[in-house]
Order: C-alpha cells, then sequence, then structure tokens
C-alpha cells in the first residue's frame, strides 16, 4: 500500500494555514445530521467530543472508566509546552519546532511537528478561558518552567498536577456538550472491535463493563483517542487499565501500526519495591530543574548505602558523581529523556546504584532548598514531595529522591496521515493513540500539548474534510449484517477465552509478557536478545491460549475477562514490537540497538537506511506482517549527530 501523508505543498510556517482553506466545509445546518463516535476520553477525546459538539454534530463519546475525569491523562503532573516566549528568552514556535525535531532524533514528519508548534500558542489561551488554573508568577502573568531538552522556559503548569487541571478544563466543556444534548457518553464501556463495510470505517463493537451485553454505534466517522500501550511491559506508569485493544483490533482491520518499538523510558519515576508490584509511579520531570540527578562515585560507597551502612548525606561532595552535569554541561540535567534514562541504567549497571537493589541513582533537592529555601521548593513541587514520602517513607526535604527509569510512553501507535486519518478512510487517532508527532523520543510536557492540539485545533478541521466527501446519507444502520457478524464474532472470542479453564491467571502471564519486553525490547536491544524474545512470546500465546485462567461468565460483571481479553492484544503487540526493533538497524531516540553506538554511549542513527516511518500492515493471524515504509523528508533541518553537550 502507498502511504500518502498528505502534506500540503508550501513553506514550512505556511502549510497548516493553506491546508484548512483547502479542507471541505461542512455547512452548520448540515453538521447536525452527521454523527460521530469518540473512543476515550482523556484529554484528546474530551477536546475532540467537545469541540465537534459545539461545532453541531453528533457525538457518542465512550471510556471505560466510571467518568471522564478518570481517564489517564489526569496523572500527568509536570506541564505543557507553549511557544509564547514568556519569559523573552529566546523562543520561538519554530524553535519549539526544533527542539521537538532534534529530541526526537529525526524521525518524525516536519509537517506536523511544526503544526503542534503553532496551535501550541493557541492551547494556552483555551485553557486559561476554561479556568485551568496555570501557575502565575508575582505580578499576575503565566509562569512557566524548563523541561528536557529545551534550553528556555516554555512549560506552563499547574504544581504537579497540570494534567488533572488541564483534563477538568477539558471535562467541564465535555459537560456543557452532554447537557446540550449534543454529547451522548457511555461510561463503563469498552470498544472490543472496528466495524468496516466498503473500505470505510462505519462503526464500533462495544462490551458494556457492568452487564456484559455487547452492543454495535455506528457512525459516519470514528475516533480512537485511547492512549498508549505501555502497559505491554507489565510494570509501567500507565494506569492498570490503560490498553491497546482498540487501537490492535482497528490495526487488525486495517489500520497500519506505526513504529511500534518506539517506547519512551522515563528517568525519574519510584523504583520498583517488590515482586509483586503492578504499578510504578512517576516524578515529574520538572523536578530536575531544582534536583540534582548524581550517584556514588565508587562501587564501595554504593554497596554501604545499599546496605544501609551508608546515608546520601554522609557522602562529601567530592564523593559524588553529577554523571549528567558532568556528561552533558549545556544541558545538565535538563538532557531529554531518552539521554538521561540510558545515564542512570549506565550508572547502576557499573555497580553504583542506589537502594537495597541497586537499581537508583539520586535526585537530590539541598542546594535548591539551600539557595531558594524549602517553602519555594513547597510552592513548585509540594505535592510531589508528599507523595513521595506517601510512597517510600522518606521525606526528600531531608534526604535526596531515589529514582529508576520506567516505561512511560509510547511513540509508535496508528499511522495516521496529516489530517489524522489511519489507512481506514473514516478512522482517525488523535494524541498517544498515533505515532506522528514525537519520533524516536517524546519531550517532556509535549504529550499534554498534541492530545490538545490534536482534539481542539486539528480534527475540527479535518474530519470536515471527510464528512463532506460522503455525504450524511452513508451511514449503516446497527442491524445491517456486517454489525451482526463482528458482533458474533466478539462473542466467540469471549466464549472462547472462557472455555480454556486453565491454570494460570491473567495477571501471573501478563507479568511474564512485561519481563520478556523490559529484558529484551527495553531501554535497551540486541539483534540476539530481539530474537530471544521473539521465540519465548511465541511460546507465551500458545500457552496464554491454552492455560489461561477465567472465573466468573460473559453476561456479568468480569474483570479477569476484561484483563484477557486486553492481554491477548497485548502478546500479538509485544511481538510486533520485537520485529520492528529488530528491522530497525540503528539506534535512536528511545530505540537503542547496542551494536549501533558512537564511541562515547549515544545513540547512532543510520540516516541513509532508516529515516522512514516503518507502518506494519497485518496479513492475517499468525501471518508475518508486511513492512511499508513513509520516508522521510527533511527540508528545514539538517540531519546531524544529536548533541546535548
Amino acid at each position: 500500500m502507498k502511504l500518502e501523508s498528505k502534506i500540503p505543498a508550501g513553506p514550512l510556517a505556511e502549510k497548516w494555514a493553506r491546508q484548512k482553506f483547502a479542507l471541505k466545509l461542512v455547512n452548520p445546518s448540515n453538521k447536525r445530521k452527521y454523527d460521530i463516535i469518540v473512543v476515550g476520553t482523556g484529554l484528546a477525546g474530551a477536546s475532540a467530543a467537545a469541540s465537534l459538539a459545539e461545532l453541531g454534530y453528533n457525538v457518542k463519546a465512550f471510556c471505560f472508566q466510571d467518568s471522564p475525569r478518570r481517564a489517564h491523562s489526569i496523572a500527568a503532573q509536570g506541564g505543557i509546552n507553549a511557544a509564547k516566549n514568556y519569559q523573552n528568552d529566546g523562543d520561538s514556535v519554530f524553535r519549539l519546532f526544533y527542539d521537538t525535531i532534534k529530541g526526537g532524533d529525526y524521525r518524525a514528519r516536519e509537517g506536523n511537528v511544526h503544526r503542534l508548534a503553532e496551535v501550541s500558542v493557541n492551547i494556552i489561551d483555551q485553557c486559561v478561558a476554561q479556568g485551568v488554573p496555570f501557575a502565575r508568577e508575582y505580578g499576575g502573568t503565566l509562569a512557566n518552567r524548563s523541561f528536557g531538552g529545551a534550553q528556555v522556559s516554555r512549560t506552563f503548569y499547574a504544581r504537579g498536577q497540570t494534567g488533572q487541571q488541564l483534563l477538568l478544563g477539558a471535562y467541564s466543556a465535555l459537560s456543557r456538550q452532554v447537557a446540550n444534548g449534543k454529547v451522548k457518553l457511555f461510561p463503563r464501556t469498552e470498544m472490543l472491535d472496528l466495524v468496516v463495510e466498503g473500505g470505510k470505517a462505519r462503526g464500533i463493537i462495544t462490551r458494556n463493563l457492568i452487564t456484559g451485553k455487547i452492543e454495535s454505534h455506528s457512525g459516519h466517522a470514528v475516533l480512537l483517542c485511547t492512549g498508549g500501550y505501555g502497559n505491554v511491559f507489565y510494570l509501567s506508569t500507565n494506569a492498570m487499565g490503560s490498553n491497546v485493544t482498540a487501537a490492535w483490533r482497528a490495526h487488525k482491520k486495517g489500520a497500519m501500526f506505526g513504529n511500534p518499538c518506539f517506547t519512551q523510558i522515563h528517568p525519574t519515576c519510584i523504583p520498583v519495591s517488590g515482586h509483586y508490584q503492578s504499578k510504578l509511579t512517576l516524578m515529574s520531570e520538572s523536578l530536575r530543574n531544582d534536583g540534582r540527578v548524581w550517584a556514588p562515585k565508587s562501587k564501595e560507597d554504593a554497596q554501604k548505602i545499599q546496605k544501609g551502612e551508608l546515608k546520601p548525606t554522609d557522602l562529601a561532595e567530592d564523593a559524588r558523581d553529577y554523571f549528567l552535569e558532568r556528561r552533558y554541561p549545556a544541558f545538565g540535567n535538563l538532557v531529554p529523556r531518552d539521554v538521561a534514562s540510558r545515564n542512570a541504567k549506565n550508572m547502576c549497571d557499573e555497580g553504583r546504584g542506589v537502594s537495597k537493589t541497586g537499581l537508583a541513582v539520586y535526585l537530590d533537592f539541598a542546594d535548591a532548598i539551600k539557595r531558594d529555601g524549602q517553602k519555594t521548593i513547597e510552592a513548585k513541587y509540594g505535592n510531589l514531595f508528599e507523595m513521595y514520602e506517601k510512597i517510600t517513607g522518606e521525606n526528600p526535604y531531608e534526604l535526596p529522591m531515589m529514582i529508576y527509569p520506567a516505561v512511560h510512553y509510547t511513540m509508535g501507535g496508528l499511522w495516521v496521515d496529516y489530517n489524522l486519518m489511519t489507512t481506514i478512510p473514516g478512522l482517525y487517532a488523535l494524541g498517544e493513540a498515533n505515532f506522528s508527532d514525537h519520533g524516536a523520543n517524546r519531550l517532556g510536557a509535549s504529550a499534554l500539548m498534541q492530545g490538545l492540539a490534536d482534539g481542539y485545533f486539528v480534527i475540527p478541521y479535518t474530519v470536515g474534510d471527510y464528512l463532506a466527501t460522503i455525504g450524511p446519507a452513508d451511514k449503516l444502520p446497527v442491524d445491517a449484517p456486517v454489525f451482526k457478524e463482528a458482533e458474533q464474532k466478539i462473542e466467540a472470542q469471549i466464549t472462547r477465552l472462557l472455555s480454556i479453564k486453565g491454570e494460570r491467571p491473567v495477571d501471573d502471564l501478563h507479568k511474564e509478557l512485561g519481563h520478556i519486553m523490559w529484558e529484551y525490547c527495553g531501554m535497551s536491544r540486541t539483534a540476539e536478545g530481539l530474537k530471544t524474545a521473539k521465540q519465548k512470546i511465541q511460546a507465551l500465546k500458545k500457552e496464554f491460549w491454552s492455560n489461561v485462567k477465567i472465573m466468573g461468565d460473559a453476561e456479568e460483571m468480569n474483570q479477569a475477562l476484561e484483563q484477557a481479553s486486553r492481554v491477548a492484544d497485548f502478546i500479538e503487540l509485544g511481538e510486533l514490537m520485537v520485529d520492528d526493533a529488530l528491522n530497525r538497524d540503528e539506534s535512536c531516540g528511545g530505540h537503542f540497538r547496542e551494536e549501533y553506538q558512537t564511541p562515547d554511549g549515544e545513540a547512532l542513527r543510520d540516516d541513509d537506511n532508516f529515516a522512514y516511518v516503518a507502518a506494519w500492515e497485518f496479513q492475517g493471524e499468525d501471518q508475518p506482517e508486511l513492512l511499508n515504509k513513509e520516508v522521510l523528508e527533511f527540508e528545514n533541518v539538517k540531519l546531524t549527530q544529536r548533541s546535548y553537550k
């Protein structure tokens, strides 16, 4: 299949304006004739549903949580980027564009990234108008702080709960449309299949998570705003319910999957504390503004700390290695996440890690507290410090935090064109569910930016172009044979899962998958390890379908059944991630192949052979997927070895 990105011609700064003018429009009186399905109610989904309903479309919004307010966007902490240049420190739309392209190690489209930088300035105005309580300077102007991968302060924030406040803003807009009758909300409802007929997306099949009822929903267009697939690793910073099922089922119906191996490891997470832990807790990247990352210089000191014979405060300055400041003097502790994560791993691999496991480094605020005072630090990060103390039992005002990298975000996702449409006409993917804007590594505070950009400022323009083309009459009734066949297929899969009656709990199988993925397709990968992972995943798939244990029935609330359905999809996705990583014989951003690195241990790209988006096409059950390539063209930035020194 030929991949058409549909990026308009012309100068970079004019592409989005040209595209908006070229797109077909639906007149206001006709908008009420169209039905749009939005799956997911995080920042991308809530903003899209609210915006489309405000325009006059009829919207159905689905979430598996009991309220849209519980979407995982609520967990984002540190902030949202925007090129406002309020600090007058040299920021601009082009600089945000450049930092994002560079941060993604030159594996993203120029056109998409520049559009993201352009609309970033509108997002802040939109959110302020909604009442989002951004932090402010003494004079009343909005405050900014720095984040990794940038030398300017462009991150707007609400203490350490920015995602929660932004989601409340989007939720208020969504609730207004629910009250107006333009949005019909379906909580505790999970999408289990995409209905495709005549080559177009026609609707979805869902399961009511309370009653178990399988239902069909028809629409003129379907928007997937379902987040990322980090829980394929079992342990991640994602909410326990976060999954890939909606995107994966769409992939198996013809939507290509882009760059599945591009996974982001966040450097500042609370380390694993035990074998039975099921989730990791993120400590915001914003903490690296004032916290200094270090490890003991000697293995002997590290071992004494691990045994409890030394406290970190016992080590003199000359016994500490502030390794990020040492290796990257220009950016220091604010290098991008992939760089910070690999360096922390290297410290631990050298035997200089701390904590009982030796898998942690320090994030120390002693200098900042001495410089600015504890009250200032409390005002910036108080809720994060409280969270850390509740989880670990240690006071981060007195002892440095212990941190270790963890899976946090997935840059891969469904392939979409410039209009956010997948390879299935009428099916769109927004936010983390698509692959489009971050390349091989996402800069901190850009996830919230992309989710709201897609929902508030991109999809309201682009979906109209498709709807105007098909017309309001082009909608199937839910009693059409294609819907009934899809319902029967889902019911048959559920029956198959419940009939296995094996010995292994779903969580046990998920945990084994996560271990395989982390060990062989995590922070670093090798060809040999990836081949081993593929064999192990294939064996695990057979074990799952012959020995999974699911109690209960289909027509009731059954969380084991929910989880089993999701883990089945994670297993298949895991194999594709391994294939993608094995195919990409280079290192770039979060994809670090140990065979391809510079003499000083940095990612070594191969632009001649791998400057493309890998778009994988489903070929049938248990069949190898077909690789399609979208070649990336760079006209405005020069491909160089990424350096933060």
